[in-house]
């Protein structure tokens, strides 16, 4: 086994390492570290995130700094504040032991101020976002970078679909002609190679694993719902693995909020994690997160990027990203240090193309899993309680009173009676809370590709007629999920008994399960709503959903024939992709 004393790294570095705990380096750091060591040259080292790339890098670069110059020697770039900070700490940890090195981390969202105070003590390391970095270097004597000896550009191909070329351009263009540049990316797209071209010379190329190919550790796993289902089935996933741990990741910054706080509702221990926190409230979130106070971390990409915390179990994908690359560091949030790790995607019927193209793009393999249903969540439920018994330490003294009541009224009983009654009790009471629960998943045959559905859809749900109407619409600021959100306040009824909707500018219809349509119906008559009477009446069913109710045509201009057919629905905008240049695979 290779150890870090046989890839010539200084004493210094390797008594740090050991009172780490590092003894053997990783693939990425065995393959790098000599070839950064013992070369001019500049280096392209492709591995996936997770692999120890920091130390690949670092340990290398604090070999090239003299402690005794305070002058800005290395350049450090990276995607986010988060990577910036876990970079520079780590930097300090290997230079524990080489008094005079100082790193110094350069970040939107902190005090500008603060950071310029730090580069004006001394600081050879700079480890930085561009755009805080640029601000800096407009700034007349703040930020000398003309004695670089080494930039590494750490996640480029993050900080390229960022939209950081401009800045990288700016800012590599203010240091040596002569410096030596490392590049480290987990995927070698068009953007990448194109500023290995223009800014980096005589280079060598490093490839660690097969190139844009999935971590081996990670199991790729999807299942597939009706949309409307994928967060009963996200619910499900948590309630079947007591010990999972989780990023869940979301599209947007409205999304990510808007799932977090529903968990929260419901009684998960969830936070988000987006663009619109400040510094301090993504450090408390993340914060919680490390210390396991969290179970569920709501992120959209962007925020994620530069996430290191090595146990995360699952990553599930609650929407799929456009971009193959963007796919690849999600996943590469779990898996890490060496550790095994499950990426989880719940997805609907049209997106089973995107995972088809996942597999060809990464060459690797997904697993179809299904929703869990009550009475696998009851049993993993169960499992999770036998073993809190088993870890239980006793308060012998608050129960001092109780225990003697206990042994005599349980006395008759043997040891094998008692067992199977708790048994009893306890799985009677899981099944009582998930027993009854629906089954959300839609099976593809894998003969025929043809859906096999073991739940009923919305349209076979509810052909009974049972359709509401409602005599608020889009113009008085109701969207579906606005609507659904009223409708389920009031009645206190389950999103699982709503189903298709229909949003017009002034009134809305509304299919609800045919058992429950009289509670929704009875909630909703004579209510207001921001000042207005709420009327309700029951459509006339499925074969007449253009008609509107006869005795509410105020509600809306005449020369409107109806809505459209809730299959259709309204047109949506052609959306085009990002300008990343990332390989998009819907």
């Amino acid at each position: 086994m290779t150890s870090f004393s046989t890839l010539g790294l200084r004493a210094e570095l390797l008594h740090a390492l050991e009172e780490m705990g590092f003894t053997s380096p990783t693939p990425v750091q065995e393959q790098a570290i000599p070839r950064l060591l013992g070369s001019d040259h500049d280096l392209v080292v492709l591995a996936q995130t997770g692999t120890g790339k920091t130390a690949a890098f670092g340990l290398p670069l604090l070999e090239e700094i003299d402690p005794k110059d305070r002058s800005v020697q290395a350049l450090v770039l990276a995607p986010t504040r988060e990577l910036c900070v876990q970079i520079t700490g780590d930097l300090e940890r290997f230079s524990a032991q080489l008094p005079g090195v100082n790193p110094v981390a350069i970040y939107g969202g902190a005090s500008i101020r603060e950071q310029i105070r730090a580069i004006q003590r001394g600081a050879n390391i700079i480890v930085a976002t561009p755009g805080r970095l640029l601000d800096l270097l407009g700034r007349d004597n703040i930020l000398d970078l003309s004695r670089v000896q080494v930039v590494v550009l750490d996640e480029a191909d993050e900080m390229l679909n960022m939209g950081f070329q401009e800045d990288l351009t700016s800012i590599l263009s203010a240091t040596p002609d002569n410096k030596r540049t490392w590049l480290f990316s987990a995927t070698m797209g068009r953007e990448v190679r194109q500023i290995a071209k223009r800014y980096m010379h005589g280079t060598e190329e490093l490839q660690v694993g097969e190139r844009n190919a999935a971590a081996a550790e990670i199991k790729h796993q999807y299942t597939v719902v009706h949309s409307r289902d994928r967060y009963g089935a996200l619910k499900r996933f948590v309630d079947a693995d007591p010990d999972l741990f989780a990023i869940v990741f979301c599209r947007t910054k409205h999304e990510t909020q808007q799932l977090a706080t529903q968990l929260v509702k419901d009684g998960y221990v969830a936070d988000a994690i987006h663009g619109d926190l400040s510094q301090a409230q993504r450090d408390h979130v993340m914060g919680r997160y490390r210390a396991r106070t969290l179970q569920l971390l709501i992120a959209t990409d962007v925020a994620a990027r530069g996430i290191d915390v090595n146990d995360v179990t699952h990553v599930i994908h609650f929407d799929l990203p456009n971009e193959a690359e963007s796919y690849t560091h999600r996943s590469g949030r779990t898996a890490r240090a060496g550790r095994s790790g499950i990426s989880l995607s719940i997805i609907g019927v049209r997106e089973r193309r995107k995972v088809q193209q996942l597999e060809r793009m990464l060459k690797t393999h997904f697993t179809y899993v299904r929703v869990p249903g009550g009475p696998e969540i009851g049993q993993a439920q169960l499992m999770a309680y036998l073993g809190k018994l088993k870890r239980v330490q006793v308060d012998h003294e608050a129960l001092e009173a109780l225990l003697p009541i206990a042994h005599d009224q349980l006395a008759e009983f043997s040891k094998e009676q008692l067992i199977e009654r708790f048994m009893s009790v306890a799985f009677d009471r899981l099944l009582g809370q998930f027993g009854a629960l629906p089954d959300l998943n839609i099976d593809l045959s894998a003969k025929d590709h043809t859906l096999r559905n073991d739940r009923p859809s919305s349209r076979e749900r509810f052909t009974t007629g049972r359709q509401l109407f409602i005599n608020l619409g889009r113009e008085h600021g109701f969207d579906k999920g606005k609507m659904l959100g009223y409708i389920c306040g009031i009645s206190g009824l389950s999103g699982d008994m709503i189903g298709r909707m229909y949003i017009d500018q002034y009134h809305a219809f509304i299919d609800i399960e045919p058992d429950h349509f009289q509670q929704v119906f009875n909630s909703l008559k004579g209510a207001n709503y921001q000042g207005r009477k709420v009327r309700v009446d029951e459509g006339r069913g499925q074969q007449d959903r253009g008609d509107r109710p006869r005795q509410d045509r105020g509600d809306r201009p005449q020369h409107r024939k109806g809505p459209r057919s809730f299959d259709k629905g309204p047109k949506k905008p052609h959306r085009k992709g990002p300008k990343s240049g990332g390989r998009r695979f819907d």
